[in-house]
């Protein structure tokens, strides 16, 4: 695979770069509530800025727009960000400039289509706005869509800064990571995680399970959970990895529960066999949060993917933050697997800095441990 150091010895000066970025921002109508994947490709951009190249073309998605023009998912506050940002002005969708932002590439079906021939004429489209081709969208690397899978074949094409940034650090991570090795991981549902949770079982020393997901491995313990969020379908999957693992898998002990999803429900914390029957469990509770610490005391490698509780919610917030804290506090290498995981080490004021790296993307930093052949990498390898 050609690198961004590659394209620059080579000469930059005077091309036309096409740049794919992932650019897919939380916004809170148009306020940026999280500008961390802006801020990840900015060396990239500044490096061919430096170099000299006459014009970059970045390009991204941005939300699940249904292949048309949907106000709800412009970019156009990302462009503004983005000029705040590298302190130069930066043109949005059709605009002149020497740095360019295209409005979002799911506004044309033809970005995300299964149809081989409908994909590749967008393709065609974008391959006309560069000489080169730059993925630095580690976040979109698993989709095999225009942007990212069919450009490359149009154009010469080099990884960014960032993809080879988070393709050398997962690589530590699937190969002879440091022990211990222990893998946190949350979110809602088990199925998401069943992949990354065979390829890892076998390699790590603990798997701390919290999140939604856990209540499935509750119930498989034969413990009931209320109106916890349960997957009925998985239980018996759930049986099988807790016997395989043995006591390399860690469950919560304690969580929170509530009457409702909501900030101001009442709640309560209480042990995994007396979860009422009319409460939903939405956090693990403090003494969890003290037996995942404890595991997590002397690892030497961790990865950890997906919160604890519903982090958003205050009242549901201390067992991730708990985690997470806990992991700043260990002696080497962490890795935070992008998505909701980022996202809560932002929004809970956590230092980035407490962290090895935080990737900016969830599910394809999944899929990479997953051992998957992630399209966009795939591409950049021809």
């Amino acid at each position: 695979m050609k690198t961004l150091d590659d394209l620059l010895s080579e000469g930059v000066a005077g091309r036309r770069v096409l740049l794919r970025a992932d650019l897919n921002v939380p916004l809170d109508g148009d306020k940026i509530t999280d500008d961390g994947r802006i801020r990840a490709v900015l060396p990239t951009i500044n490096a061919l800025r430096e170099a000299g190249a006459a014009k970059i073309t970045v390009m991204s998605h941005l939300g699940r727009p249904k292949g048309e023009p949907d106000p709800r998912y412009t970019l156009a506050p990302v462009a503004a960000r983005l000029s705040e940002l590298l302190g130069a002005p930066v043109a949005f969708n059709g605009e002149d400039g020497d740095l360019v932002l295209l409005e979002n590439l799911r506004f044309n079906a033809g970005e995300t289509s299964k149809v081989e021939a409908e994909r590749q004429a967008f393709a065609q489209e974008l391959a006309a706005h560069g000489d080169v081709y730059v993925d630095d969208a580690f976040g979109a690397v698993h989709r095999k869509h225009a942007s990212v899978f069919d450009v490359a074949g149009l154009l010469p094409h080099y990884s960014g800064y960032l993809v080879a940034k988070e393709l050398e650090v997962l690589s530590k991570l699937t190969g002879d990571a440091e022990r211990p090795y222990v893998v946190i991981l949350g979110g809602s549902k088990v199925s998401d995680k069943l992949a990354v949770i065979e390829a890892l079982l076998p390699k790590v020393d603990k798997l701390l399970i919290g999140g939604g997901m856990c209540f499935t491995f509750l119930k498989a313990q034969g413990h009931e959970v209320g109106k916890s969020l349960l997957q009925d379908e998985m239980v018996d999957t759930c049986k099988d990895l807790l016997q395989r693992g043995g006591d390399k898998i860690v469950l919560p002990t304690d969580v929170v529960t509530a009457d409702k999803f909501a900030a101001d429900a009442a709640t309560r914390t209480v042990g995994v066999d007396a979860i009422p029957a009319e409460e939903l469990g939405l956090d693990i509770g403090p003494e969890s949060v003290a037996a995942f610490a404890a595991a997590l005391d002397g690892a030497k490698t961790v990865f950890w993917n997906g919160p604890m509780g519903v982090f958003e919610l205050a009242p549901f917030a201390a067992g991730t933050r708990g985690v997470a804290e806990a992991i700043t506090k260990i002696d080497g290498f962490s890795v935070v697997g992008g998505g909701d995981s980022a996202a809560a080490v932002r929004a809970l004021g956590i230092p980035e800095d407490g962290f090895s790296h935080i990737s900016t993307g969830g599910g394809a930093s999944l899929e990479f441990l997953e051992g998957k052949a992630l399209p966009g990498i795939t591409a950049l390898e021809a």
